[in-house]
């Protein structure tokens, strides 16, 4: 009887391996020099065995950094409150955010319409990368009035809540006004921070929230990383 290609009963073992977490979501495989010492093959047959991986969904491969154990989807609501830690702990999820860039500029013209400012006023510009169990979920940007919240970036230096951020500049509610979801593919710069192969698909979620008057105090964009988050919207 002919026998099954070598490469392929290394995709076994690394599959049962993944299905027993011997390798927990989201953690990053070992080299393929490793991977290729450990069965005692060249990493040609690694490369295929990997592929096979990679065509199953099980893994995700980032260029210079290795292959990574595909992360279970997070269930995260999009509700008139939606609140990224409480959503995550919610689900039994570790969450975190990492702030990669705060500044002040002016708006553009687009900026000015969704906030209610003219353009060429002010606002803080907060970026980042939202995370569960260590697995990047989301890249974010979220712009704020910079005259009518003047310490935000300030608070932002301690906490990485923007909720905690926006309370202690005297906002101490805010809901979501509108929310505008769009299918896209991961840019070079998005598969680079989301750890992602470029062209890999995304759902960019742009969203306005306002304050108890109707004030629009956050014009945001998030950009989802499509096999690792599942957006449920509620009827509320």
């Amino acid at each position: 009887m002919a026998r099954s290609p070598i490469w392929r009963a290394i995709a076994t073992t690394l599959t049962d391996e993944i299905a027993r977490q011997h390798y927990a979501p989201g953690t990053r495989l070992p080299t393929e020099a490793d991977l290729a010492a450990r069965f005692g093959v060249n990493r040609h047959t690694i490369r295929h065995a990997l592929a096979a991986l990679t065509e199953q969904g099980l893994i995700h491969t980032r260029r210079g950094s290795g292959a990574f154990v595909a992360a279970n989807p997070a269930d995260y609501p999009l509700g008139r409150r939606t609140r990224f830690h409480q959503n995550l702990a919610a689900s039994g999820r570790s969450p975190a955010r990492q702030i990669t860039r705060h500044e002040t500029r002016p708006c553009d013209a687009a900026e000015a319409e969704a906030l209610q400012l003219a353009p060429g006023d002010p606002v803080h510009v907060v970026e980042g990368i939202s995370s569960a169990d260590g697995t990047p979920l989301a890249a974010f940007r979220s712009l704020f009035p910079a005259a009518r919240l003047p310490g935000l970036l300030t608070q932002l230096a301690t906490t990485p809540s923007i909720t905690a951020a926006l309370a202690a500049e005297g906002i101490a509610d805010y809901t979501r006004a509108s929310t505008r979801l769009t299918a896209k593919a991961a840019s070079p710069t998005l598969a680079l921070s989301l750890r992602l192969a470029e062209g890999a698909p995304i759902l960019r979620a742009t969203s306005v929230n306002i304050d108890a008057r109707g004030t629009p105090v956050e014009f945001g964009t998030t950009w989802f990383a499509g096999d690792r988050v599942t957006l449920t919207v509620t009827p509320e």
